[in-house]
């Protein structure tokens, strides 16, 4: 139901590939409930995009966010090993979104309980700038394989100065800067130094250690709480945000935002699941934490929190869940049942 006083945000909604068009339509029907505080424009990209225009970022969709500034994004299906590109990679660079923010808190108690981690990862640089070719060698041209990474001391400084601010902002009070400096010298070295040199700035207000990835994936799984958030790059806040994930439950409860200077772009950060496509089993909860993130980046801080109160006390006080997380519900069944609770507030 439209709330008359809430003025509406346009932004562009794509509904993805696989079970991304039953978690968009999930989420859509909860926004309604907190006043639909969005108007949407619906465009395809991936697979949909390929299968209604021949682009897997057909350029009506591209324009849509040029105008609208703002998306909530499906999941989209990138071929393995061959076929198009990745679309994600694609609207990364296209809008310049340098910043990957892919909180992790537990909802659902379990393994781990307690974790409350921000991991901001670098968006566009590193290995994913995917600088790759062969060099053929006698009669096989895929003898060697060779991938250049770039990272640039600016980049490296602002999705620093990012992450600081974000602590600031958000009440965190120490980020670690995770590396390999010691085997990459120069692609993660400029990292740390510009984390370093940006750290000075905060002194007094954030603190900052750093770590070795493979010692902060050990870490990870042997004392999570020790961390407040992390600062990556591409490649390592790829890995270790999945890995965060996991001790929450799974990449069905973990959002993800890219944001840019002039762009934000929110996702669900999993897979587009064909498997179980179109069998109303999915899990909506990673899109719909996506949607909070949206509306903390769009001043709706209130609505956000309403949000992530309903499904925290939908899985935990009428324990309803979907069955990756052992319980009964189908998609729908776990939509209506946040519905009534924000309809009951």
């Amino acid at each position: 139901m439209n709330n008359p006083t809430l003025k509406q945000i346009p932004a562009t909604l794509i509904p993805g590939d696989g079970i991304g068009p039953e978690v968009v339509e999930a989420t859509v029907q909860v926004l309604a409930a907190l006043g639909s505080p969005f108007s949407w424009d619906i465009q395809q990209a991936g697979v949909a995009g390929v299968n209604a225009s021949g682009d897997p970022l057909p350029e009506a969709t591209l324009a849509s966010i040029r105008k609208t500034k703002l998306a909530l994004k499906g999941p989209l299906t990138t071929p393995i090993g061959e076929g198009f590109r990745s679309s994600n990679v694609r609207l990364r660079e296209e809008f310049q979104l340098y910043a990957n923010v892919r909180p992790a808190r537990t909802i659902v108690p379990g393994r781990f309980e307690d974790i409350d981690v921000v991991l901001i990862r670098e968006n566009i640089g590193g290995f994913y700038v995917a600088h790759e070719y062969y060099i053929p060698v006698g009669d096989d041209p895929r003898a060697v394989a060779v991938s250049t990474g770039i990272n640039t001391r600016e980049a490296c400084k602002k999705i620093a100065r990012f992450a600081f601010e974000y602590a600031v902002k958000n009440g965190r009070k120490k980020i670690t800067v995770v590396h390999k400096a010691n085997i990459l010298k120069a692609l993660t070295g400029i990292f740390l130094e510009a984390a370093r040199e940006i750290a000075r700035e905060y002194e007094g207000k954030v603190q900052m250690n750093d770590m070795i990835v493979d010692a902060c994936a050990m870490q990870l799984v042997l004392n999570p709480w020790q961390f407040d958030m992390l600062l990556c790059t591409n490649l390592f806040g790829d890995i270790l945000s999945d890995q965060l994930a996991g001790l929450v439950g799974g990449l069905g409860m973990a959002p993800g935002a890219n944001i840019g200077d002039d762009v934000a772009i929110f996702e669900a950060v999993h897979g587009s699941a064909p498997d179980i496509a179109g069998k109303g089993i999915a899990n909506p909860i990673s899109l719909l934490l996506a949607a909070g993130q949206m509306l903390d980046h769009v001043g709706h801080d209130d609505l956000a929190l309403r949000l992530r109160t309903a499904i925290t006390d939908t899985l935990n006080k009428d324990h309803v869940a979907t069955g990756d997380l052992k319980g009964k519900a189908s998609t729908q069944e776990f939509t209506d049942a946040i519905v009534r609770r924000l309809q009951a507030k």
